[in-house]
């Protein structure tokens, strides 16, 4: 039997939001376990594809918020690394449409010290794919050693990558001087609109794609909020309207659609691979699927992805209201 197994190699951060405080001259703070990468684990977990998360897991107060989140949601944690440094802390701030802007707080932080010896003992028999990106591939020390386990996987498992650009922690010349690269090992790469504009400023969608499939990458899903979905397959091209919902806010939409996408394509049988079988066809069918996913994200506060059954629900109730402890 093919492995069906993703693998996210990655961050976590403790994602807090600032909330009305009762006595004047204070800040409260509600924290919630996010981070790119940790989210698209969780959210893979949830639909229910095995998924096993590569992380650097602090013993703080955070670090032990990630383990119990992660753990509840499904995800094997099996190779995750007890990590001595603190925990990643981003502080985010939503505006009127719910979109987020952060001030991170990931000085010296448990999530960039990758020592290759960590990734080494990973046995990756059963990973059909294995999925990064965001901080991990750009922070050093740990970035230069994600990108040599990218380069032992790519033989057997399929490659995706999100560059999630984070131009306030790192510069967004840092992600261009890397993203031939990134194009040359994987086989996704999914990015949001806000990452092209930072990437190729003034660049067309397709252009990009074009500039992006020479550089080797087979699949570019560009998401695009409330527009929906760009994909494009060595060139060719569709678009996938996006999901109508009540928006709390839009943190973590960008990994659930990740996740969903990787989800779809594992369940048909297309992971393991260069893609070699995809078809167009079968790349609408995982973006309309993706899209829902994040769909569901957006319609409660934080990174919290919707479980399978909800998306069953989801399916044939639109006005499905989701609460934010789903308790499975």
């Amino acid at each position: 039997m093919a492995p069906h197994q993703i693998t996210v190699l990655g961050e976590c951060v403790a994602d807090a939001f600032t909330e009305p405080a009762s006595t004047r001259n204070e800040l409260a703070l509600r924290v919630l376990p996010g981070g790119g990468p940790a989210n698209t684990a969780v959210a893979l977990a949830r639909l229910g594809t095995p998924a096993r998360f590569l992380a650097r897991l602090s013993g703080d107060v955070f670090g032990r918020l990630f383990r119990a989140h992660l753990e509840a949601s499904g995800v094997d944690l099996s190779y995750a690394v007890a990590a001595a440094e603190p925990s990643t802390l981003a502080v985010a701030e939503l505006d009127g449409q719910g979109q987020a802007a952060f001030s991170f707080h990931a000085q010296n932080t448990a999530d960039w010290q990758w020592v290759p010896e960590e990734l080494a003992r990973v046995d990756l028999a059963e990973t059909a794919c294995v999925h990064t990106g965001s901080l991990a591939l750009v922070r050093e020390p740990g970035a230069a050693v994600v990108e040599e386990f990218l380069a032992t996987a790519s033989p057997q498992a399929t490659i995706s990558i999100d560059p999630n650009v984070r131009p306030l922690l790192v510069h967004p010349d840092v992600y261009r001087d890397r993203l031939a690269h990134w194009c040359g090992v994987a086989d996704i790469l999914r990015l949001s609109e806000d990452d092209l504009e930072l990437l190729l400023p003034g660049t067309p969608p397709e252009q990009a794609c074009d500039t992006w499939h020479a550089a080797g990458v087979r699949l570019v899903v560009i998401t695009r909020g409330a527009d929906g979905a760009l994909a494009s397959l060595d060139g060719e091209r569709v678009q996938v309207p996006a999901v109508a919902t009540q928006v709390v806010d839009t943190v973590g939409a960008g990994d659930s659609f990740t996740a969903g996408l990787l989800h779809h394509l594992g369940t048909h049988g297309f992971l393991g691979g260069r893609l070699t079988d995809l078809r167009l066809g079968d790349v609408e069918a995982a973006c309309l699927f993706a899209v829902k996913v994040a769909a569901l994200t957006c319609s409660v506060a934080g990174p919290n992805p919707p479980w399978q059954d909800e998306l069953a629900q989801f399916a044939t109730d639109k006005a499905v209201v989701r609460h934010l402890d789903s308790t499975h």
